[in-house]
């Protein structure tokens, strides 16, 4: 049977898939779109199933934010290498998948979402095996907040949001500045409150370990590991940090020198390294 340039061109535009699999997909399926839809779809399915295993450490990080900055989201598009991560088609791709979780609360909601006729879930299936490459949502990070401001990396590799106590007409600059902390320095948390106990509990037993191999004595251990977790508190989280532009302060002094009401209320931060 023969098929026509126009058949090619019409199933390329509604699946992505290269020129010759639309033909051989068309050839198979007797000229058939429906069919050769569904044919180039179990192909993504075998290719997915066969670099499951692969590693998808290269792709993109996008971030966007609402108009009126309450809420923000980052998510990072996965692939296996730098080649593809540059290709126009996968930065496309992963801004409709951007628009779509701006209106989702959680990756399986995204993930479920209609993409076309399709789930998102089964739509990075058939790019897989358009692709031929494993391609997958490899984070989604939602913030909201009095005002959101964020920064996005050079090359799309890194991005962070932050939160903002209120809306002022320096926020957006002093948001992007503090997203630009959390980009660079990647803190642990906001504050010493909010660290995870169970890195404080090993953060402690680290330090303990250290004291007593050096033969300090065990009636001053418990000081100097207070010590020493003040300053485990000034590299690791936010407000303590020691502000990129200015090391002679924090980051929470950084803010309180702009306007002595406005705090960082929380961040988030999304990195492919």
């Amino acid at each position: 049977m023969k098929i026509t340039a126009t058949e090619v061109n019409d199933l390329r535009k509604s699946t992505g898939a290269g020129m010759m699999d639309c033909k051989k997909a068309l050839v198979e399926a007797n000229g058939d779109h429906e069919k050769a839809v569904e044919i180039l779809r179990k192909k993504g399915q075998k290719v997915a199933a066969n670099r499951a295993e692969r590693d998808s450490s290269e792709g993109i990080v996008l971030l966007k934010i609402n108009e009126d900055k309450s809420e923000g989201v980052i998510i990072s598009l996965n692939c296996e290498t730098d080649f593809v991560a540059k290709n126009n088609d996968f930065l496309n791709f992963a801004n409709e998948i951007l628009d779509i979780a701006e209106n989702v609360n959680t990756i399986e909601d995204l993930l479920n979402s209609k993409f076309g006729d399709l789930s998102l879930s089964d739509k990075l299936i058939e790019q897989t095996g358009i692709i031929g490459e494993k391609i997958e949502i490899g984070n989604f990070q939602k913030l909201s907040g009095n005002y959101i401001g964020g920064y996005v990396h050079a090359g799309n590799k890194i991005a962070a949001m932050v939160a903002l106590s209120n809306s002022t007409q320096i926020s957006e600059e002093v948001s992007k500045n503090v997203a630009m902390q959390v980009a660079a320095m990647n803190p642990l948390a906001l504050n010493e409150n909010s660290v995870d106990a169970s890195i404080v509990e090993k953060e402690t037993e680290i330090i303990k370990e250290q004291l007593i191999k050096e033969g300090r004595p065990e009636n001053i251990i418990d000081n100097i590991i207070v010590g020493k977790l003040k300053r485990f508190y000034k590299d690791n989280t936010l407000v303590n940090q020691s502000y990129i532009k200015d090391s002679k302060i924090s980051v929470e002094d950084y803010v309180k020198s702009i306007d002595k009401d406005l705090s960082i209320t929380s961040f988030v931060r999304v990195s492919l390294v």
